[in-house]
């Protein structure tokens, strides 16, 4: 059973740092493709330098070891911003596969890394 946990962790986790890193990037360096997927969600320009920044500070926190309580920041602001990356495109009726299958994953992806995390790697209370 903790064979199976560890791969699921680390594949989880792997598909969640890989997603987050590039999608970061891609808005810290304003790419095209990035920009035509998030502006029309109404959101201004320098938005996405801030998210961008968060997204690849928090997959540096969760690959890092040590660092518990970062860690749980660091998926919940994952969490936050994924899930209200998926709540802006719906509210905006914008159901395009492209827009929305990202998002979805990604939560996934932050869920499955979040519970299957090994002890050493999550702050255990008395």
């Amino acid at each position: 059973m903790e064979k199976r946990n560890k791969i699921i962790y680390w594949i989880a986790t792997s598909l969640l740092a890989l997603g987050m890193f590039a999608s970061g990037l891609q808005q810290v360096l304003h790419t095209q493709t990035i920009m035509d997927l998030m502006i029309p969600l109404g959101y201004p320009s320098y938005f996405f330098y801030i998210i961008g920044t968060w997204k690849i500070l928090a997959v540096i926190a969760i690959l890092l070891p040590g660092f518990k309580l970062l860690k749980e920041w660091a998926y919940a602001g994952l969490f936050f911003v994924m899930t209200g990356a998926l709540l802006s495109h719906l509210f905006i009726g914008d159901f395009a596969a492209k827009s929305i299958m990202g998002p979805v994953f990604q939560t996934v992806f932050i869920i499955l890394s979040w519970y299957f995390r090994p002890a050493d790697r999550k702050i255990v209370s008395n």
